[in-house]
């Protein structure tokens, strides 16, 4: 689990804002009402947003990291739903991010080290945003990716009953068949999915929630069962709650309006997703399925750049020609490790060949990056 999202609208409301300590914001405003980018600095203690208060609509933060540690910054409004993360943020570097806010109070949150619940402040949004509606193209962009979303969740839990089914029966040998191929469908999903609160860590998180105070249950718990020891005969609660949370974000994904920014920027989302988990092999840590994931990860950001593609081929044909080449680039090479019907596992991989699929990501994520600017316009 990482913390790339779709973000997804919320209704204004309270937020508790304890615990800001490290976390200061300037009263310039000067950025904000110009329409240009809102400076954050962030650094290994300290998170500096340049305003606390703004007005309702369209904002860019432009976060620069100062610190020592990669670095994340986030917009959580109540409940800590996401409406806009931007990761991997290496130190010495700067990132956009583009959020359509509407009236409320907020936090901001920046993650050196990429964990924790993060250095976080007050932020306030008032006034009404004016309503743009958008062209026919992009229109028709996020009804397609909800028809792409609807299909996905479909058979995730469908996937997902099978692989339950399993873990129950104690049939080691297919759940672990079974596993990679029902968290393909999460994957392609992922920024939607990691959208609905404490959803995305109960089904996909990782040991470290422990920390955090959760219980650990999901994929990685079963995952960790079925590799390291083989022993599920109690792992029956942990695949029905499994299934419950997967028939809870389901129904929750499919009621989503997404705009076309937030497709652009779960677009993005997604190939970060595959630079700091899937490369790394962090992710299927005890499996070592990570390129499951990782194809999961590149189809679904491609299926979001297909949805958007019409309205991207009128106002940057070019860019899309950048993207076409980029995305061939790393199925190429992705295509290099495929093993039957799945893929090699990340350990049977050299040091060069994860550098080049690495490499190719990276070049995809220059073009995707350029994609919300465009459709903002």
């Amino acid at each position: 689990m990482r913390t790339t999202r779709f973000v997804v609208p919320a209704a204004a409301g309270v937020l508790a804002v304890a615990g800001l300590a490290g976390c200061s914001g300037g009263d310039d405003k000067s950025d904000a009402k110009s329409g240009g980018p809102i400076a954050v600095k962030a650094t290994d203690s300290a998170c500096e947003v340049g305003v606390t208060e703004l007005e309702a609509g369209q904002v860019t933060f432009k976060v620069t990291n100062s610190g020592s540690k990669v670095n994340e910054f986030y917009v959580y409004a109540t409940g800590d739903r996401v409406m806009g993360e931007v990761e991997n943020i290496a130190p010495g570097l700067s990132r956009e991010l583009r959020v359509e806010l509407p009236a409320g109070t907020y936090e901001t949150a920046c993650k050196p080290g990429m964990s924790g619940r993060g250095i976080r402040g007050a932020l306030k949004v008032s006034g009404t945003a004016a309503s743009v509606a958008p062209d026919a193209a992009l229109s028709e962009a996020t009804a397609s990716y909800q028809r792409y979303v609807n299909s996905q969740t479909a058979a995730l839990l469908a996937k997902t009953e099978e692989f339950a089914a399993a873990v129950k029966a104690n049939d080691v040998a297919k759940a672990k068949a079974l596993y990679p191929v029902a968290r393909t469908y999460f994957e392609r999903i992922e920024p939607v999915a990691e959208s609905f609160g404490d959803l995305d860590p109960k089904i996909d998180g990782r040991e470290e929630v422990i920390e955090e105070g959760m219980a650990w249950t999901g994929y990685h718990r079963l995952e960790k069962d079925l590799w390291t020891g083989g022993d599920i005969s109690k792992d029956g609660p942990i695949a029905d709650q499994l299934v419950t949370d997967v028939k809870a974000l389901v129904t929750k994904a499919n009621a989503e309006k997404l705009t076309p920014l937030q497709l652009a920027n779960g677009a993005k989302g997604l190939l970060d997703e595959v630079a700091s988990g899937k490369i790394t092999g962090e992710e299927e840590r005890y499996s070592h399925t990570d390129l499951w994931d990782f194809s999961a990860n590149l189809e679904g950001s491609k299926a979001a750049i297909a949805a958007l593609r019409p309205a991207l081929e009128q106002r940057s044909p070019d860019l899309v020609n950048q993207l076409d080449t980029e995305f061939a680039n790393v199925e190429s090479t992705l295509g290099k490790h495929r093993a039957g019907d799945g893929w090699r596992f990340h350990t049977q991989l050299s040091k060069a060949e994860l550098k080049e699929l690495s490499d190719s990501i990276n070049a995809l994520a220059e073009p995707v990056s350029k994609v919300a600017a465009v459709v903002a316009r």
